[in-house]
Formats: structure tokens, sequence, C-alpha cells
């Protein structure tokens, strides 16, 4: 799946939730808080970490390619 990024960046419980891999930001960020997402082959446990073009994102069995906006 592809993310196409829009601005800078996107804090990473917001875009869970924009993909609709959450139902609410507070399960997003329960998510990461708990280990569940990794950022670029690594665990991620900050909520708002930045995510910014180039950055692959994994949930369960969901992979996400942040790409810039064309």
């Amino acid at each position: 799946m592809k993310y196409e990024l829009k601005d800078e960046y996107i804090e990473l419980f917001k875009l869970l939730k924009v993909l609709d891999l959450v139902e609410s930001g507070a399960q997003g960020k329960y998510l990461v808080a708990e280990g569940y997402v990794n950022r670029n082959g690594e665990q991620e446990f900050r909520k708002r970490a930045k995510i910014r073009a180039g950055d692959v994102i994994e949930i369960a069995e969901v992979t996400i390619e942040v790409v810039a906006a064309l």
C-alpha cells in the first residue's frame, strides 16, 4: 500500500487513522506504544513520530510505503 504525503510529514498515529487501519486516534496511539508498529524495519514506540517520504511502515500484515505527492 502506498500513502502519498501531501505535507512535509505526518504523525504516525494520524497516518494509521487516515488509512483506516485503526478506528480511532487513541487506538493508533495504543498500537504504537505497545510496539505493534515498525518503521523502516525497527520498532517505533513514538506515537507522534514524524513520518516522511521514503519511510516504510509495517503494522500486522500491512506495509505502507510513504511517497511524496507529485
